[in-house]
């Protein structure tokens, strides 16, 4: 833990000390604030997917020995000379961002989710959430709304701007229908944004036994992800597709479902690639593409739009020290639907 009279002690955390490894105890040196920086006692801590892919090195890029964890909520306990608007014991949040260059193109048109460096832009860089305290760039530490629990804050830090970005930049005036392919950690939340943002909304799922639940989170509609005859049913209807799962789709099939100039917008790592027919892209001007967190100033809009509208993940709350179980409920897809370690 780092003192409130900003004398650090040793950080005590859980980390991979190899690649896909059970994490074990781990104990480090707080690093160094610069001058933008400012260190966070850790209260809260979600366990998003991205995680899970790190600690095996699924991109290709982890260091180790590895502390995961990018949706946080502490309490501010040390800040650097140049911190203007924060102050010791308040209340925030950080989510996959903690840093960036602030000087390529990206950052300077205000897509610093963009940033060059993303690389070695992660909030676990050099050490992440797991542990009892993180320093990150204080730029990128949203305050907390003060009746927000911490464990919705925390998810909603990461799988909730990585969903609600794509449906509020994509949103127009005319009334839109869009689906919600997966009913997952983002999928739960995604269908409760896109409700409240207006859309006509169909969860889109493998799992039958979700039905009930994806109309209570707000659907409209629910469809079996394996019943191509109901989807058919669908063609040229939906504004948009929001991917949100880890599993395959049928590409083609779900293709046929989008409207003239409508789009398919991935924000969920699929372990299977993504397929399509580039007669129906071509013909009807479909567009497949992704969509990658959100900047800062989405990230807040999306804390005060899900306060104003009641949104929040369903959550497992779970003791830091069962991380590895944690882990384990989330590889076999047992999660419902975000868990959040608790110090």
């Amino acid at each position: 833990m780092t003192a409130l009279n900003g004398a650090a002690r040793k950080v005590t955390g859980y980390a991979a000390m190899t690649r896909g490894q059970r994490l074990v105890p781990f104990e480090y040196d707080p690093p160094e604030l610069k001058e933008h920086d400012l260190r966070v006692d850790i209260t809260h801590c979600g366990l998003c997917y991205t995680d899970v892919h790190a600690i095996d090195d699924y991109f290709g890029i982890t260091k180790f020995p590895f502390v995961p964890g990018h949706e946080i909520i502490g309490r501010v306990t040390e800040l650097g000379s140049a911190v203007p608007d924060l102050k010791e014991g308040d209340r925030v949040g950080i989510g996959w961002q903690g840093r960036s260059c602030m000087k390529c193109e990206w950052c300077l048109h205000g897509d610093e989710q963009l940033c060059k460096e993303v690389v070695h832009n992660a909030a676990w860089d050099p050490f992440g959430g797991f542990s009892s305290s993180i320093s990150v760039d204080s730029r990128f530490v949203y305050s907390i709304p003060s009746d927000m629990r911490s464990e919705d804050a925390a998810v909603l830090l990461c799988a909730g701007i990585s969903v609600y970005n794509p449906l509020r930049s994509n949103l127009t005036k005319r009334p839109m229908k869009v689906g919600i392919v997966g009913v997952g950690g983002l999928g739960h939340l995604a269908i409760q944004f896109a409700k409240a943002l207006g859309y006509e909304v169909t969860a889109i799922s493998s799992s039958p036994e979700k039905k009930d639940e994806a109309l209570g989170f707000g659907a409209d509609h629910f469809i079996l992800a394996s019943d191509r005859q109901a989807l058919r049913k669908q063609e040229l209807s939906f504004d948009m597709h929001l991917y949100t799962a880890h599993s395959g789709v049928d590409w083609t099939t779900l293709s046929l479902t989008v409207r003239n100039n409508g789009k398919i917008i991935v924000v969920g790592f699929s372990d299977v690639p993504v397929q399509f027919e580039p007669l129906e892209l071509v013909a009807h001007q479909q567009s497949i593409t992704g969509s990658f967190i959100g900047n800062r100033a989405m990230i807040r809009e999306m804390l005060s739009f899900a306060q104003e509208h009641g949104i929040s993940p369903k959550i497992e709350l779970m003791p830091m020290t069962k991380v590895n179980e944690a882990i384990q409920r989330v590889k076999e897809n047992k999660a419902r639907y975000r868990i959040v370690l608790v110090n």
